[in-house]
């Protein structure tokens, strides 16, 4: 299952995505994997959520967020939550690479029994419809 939360600047998207990790993490039965960008999320969830800062691994678009979750999920078959914050600052901010990722991860979620949500900076009335069903 993909979820995606998308908002404008300061609509609470980061708030919302913490307030998910936390309460996955109560009755998660594998393991919670964040990855975001900076290091911001370090004492708003739980020391068990293992983060990831996008930037140390140099991750600077969509292929290579790919690969990365790739890798994750094949060193690790026990992650059931991914929570990706801040997409465009990863990937960059091209709506259509974005929507073309996030389809790419309904597919891998699907495929490995995960659960994904990504939040993203830009205004959901922009929405593709593609992309709605997904909010």
């Amino acid at each position: 299952m993909i979820q995606v939360i998308m908002g404008l600047k300061g609509s609470g998207k980061t708030k919302k995505l913490i307030d998910s990790i936390n309460e996955t993490l109560a009755h998660a039965a594998g393991d919670v994997v964040c990855i975001e960008y900076g290091k911001k999320l370090t004492y708003d969830v739980n020391y068990r959520v293992r983060l990831v800062d996008s930037k140390e691994y140099a991750i600077r678009n969509s292929d290579m967020l790919k690969g990365f979750l790739s890798g994750l999920h094949a060193g690790n078959f026990d992650i059931t939550n991914v929570y990706i914050d801040n997409l465009y600052k990863t990937i960059g901010d091209d709506r259509a690479n974005g929507e073309a990722f996030v389809a790419w991860c309904a597919e891998f979620a699907a495929a490995n029994n995960m659960n994904i949500t990504i939040t993203i900076s830009d205004d959901p009335a922009c929405a593709s419809e593609a992309m709605k069903q997904y909010l």
